[in-house]
């Protein structure tokens, strides 16, 4: 019958890839312990310099989305001259 060799084919590329992932498994980056490790101090946030955070992250963003615009409008003046120079 037909297609045994494509099947075997499959069949030993998956139990390649399956060995693969054992390796993987076995060599983690993180093996080891935590228990000496110093967690640092953050001081906590006030509501107050929350609110300063925030609204400064919104004028950053306020100012990208700008120069964003006027970059998109400047290229898009430019598309449209090249077509109606070329048109013409």
């Amino acid at each position: 019958m037909g297609g045994e060799g494509s099947m075997m084919a499959a069949n030993n590329s998956l139990k390649n890839n399956r060995n693969l992932v054992a390796k993987r498994k076995e060599k983690k980056a993180l093996s080891g312990s935590y228990a000496n490790l110093k967690l640092a101090k953050f001081p906590k946030a006030t509501p107050e310099q929350l609110e300063r955070i925030k609204k400064k992250i919104q004028s950053d963003n306020r100012q990208l989305r700008r120069k964003q615009i006027v970059i998109f409008g400047i290229i898009i003046v430019i598309i449209v001259s090249f077509i109606f120079y070329f048109k013409s």
